[in-house]
């Protein structure tokens, strides 16, 4: 109960400050993000706000139109005021690790699309380093014909090891929305990354689509505590 308060109030207190009329707003995937649009749905009724809703996910998609909120897409609305959604984990410098859910790459895009990008979180997602507290390595989205190089060649760079997801109610491997692979790439956490470019480097890779390393993108975190009070970390 007190992660699913803690969850509560980060996204409540997101949507409180940065959620307007008038704006297009990006919808994130994850549990915590339930509450974001449980949040938004109440104060549209309550306050008439006029908004569109960018999904970044089929989770996200259904969200919004059971939540009665106006579903928008990148074609119509290219540019958006904010994004909210959650994180695996957010480490000192705001760099995040997303994908957990396999929603990585449109995650991603809805983000780089959005003028402020807020994260939320309780706090078991809040780190000083990336793997401090979160172990299922790093999601990177890939053409499933590449998965195999793709893991040798990243393994050989950089350490760590690399698994292909696999289903669970399926046989199988995870096949994301966009209909690729994820290797999950645990990491080295015992030593310093650069983490920007470490992220460079493997999306320069042939068959990589996207990582789960979301680097310089977030503005604001809320972390939700256990009590039930909020922690802020950026501007």
């Amino acid at each position: 109960m007190a992660l699913e308060a803690a969850k509560r109030s980060a996204a409540y207190k997101a949507v409180d400050e940065y959620v307007k009329d008038d704006t297009v707003v990006g919808i994130g995937s994850g549990s915590t993000v339930v509450y974001a649009v449980l949040r938004i749905a109440e104060r549209v009724k309550a306050e008439g706000l006029q908004l569109v809703c960018i999904p970044t996910s089929f989770q996200a998609r259904q969200l919004i139109i059971e939540n009665g909120l106006v579903l928008g897409d990148l074609e119509s609305n290219p540019q958006l005021d904010c994004a909210i959604d959650g994180a695996d984990e957010v480490d000192a410098q705001m760099v995040l690790i997303k994908g957990g859910g396999g929603c990585l790459l449109q995650e991603k895009i809805v983000a780089s699309c959005a003028d402020r990008f807020v994260v939320i979180a309780d706090y078991t997602k809040d780190s000083t380093r990336l793997g401090q507290q979160y172990d299922k390595g790093i999601p990177i989205e890939v053409v499933p014909m590449a998965y195999v190089p793709i893991r040798d060649r990243i393994g050989a760079s950089f350490g760590g090891s690399l698994k292909l997801r696999m289903a669970i109610a399926k046989a199988g491997p995870v096949v994301t929305d966009n209909g690729n692979f994820i290797l999950d790439w645990h990491f080295e956490d015992d030593k310093d990354h650069d983490w920007d470019a470490v992220n460079r480097e493997i999306m320069m890779i042939p068959g990589v689509v996207e990582t789960g390393l979301f680097v310089g993108m977030a503005n604001k975190a809320y972390f939700g505590q256990a009590d039930g009070s909020v922690t802020e970390r950026g501007s």
